[in-house]
């Protein structure tokens, strides 16, 4: 079982008048995530940096971490992302 550690930049857009996920971009690095977060938060309501580590070949989620948010982010984002 090996374990994958990806890094990614989740939008958020306004849609019906409520913040909800837009489209998610991968990015090579941790401070990748974070700078490419904090550079598209000036034309998104809302950007989330997340380190995403799964089970290479299952695809079983181990963990999902925010490293970073930025701008108009749902209050119930860090919820769904750990199942609570």
């Amino acid at each position: 079982m090996g374990m994958k550690t990806t890094f990614l930049v989740q939008t958020f857009v306004i849609k019906r008048k409520r913040l909800g996920p837009g489209e998610q971009q991968l990015a090579p690095t941790e401070s990748g995530a974070m700078k490419r977060a904090a550079a598209m938060a000036g034309r998104m309501p809302g950007t989330a940096a997340l380190r995403i580590v799964a089970d290479d070949e299952t695809g079983e989620l181990e963990s999902a971490t925010i490293l970073g948010q930025f701008g108009e982010v749902p209050e119930d984002f860090a919820e769904g992302l750990t199942g609570g």
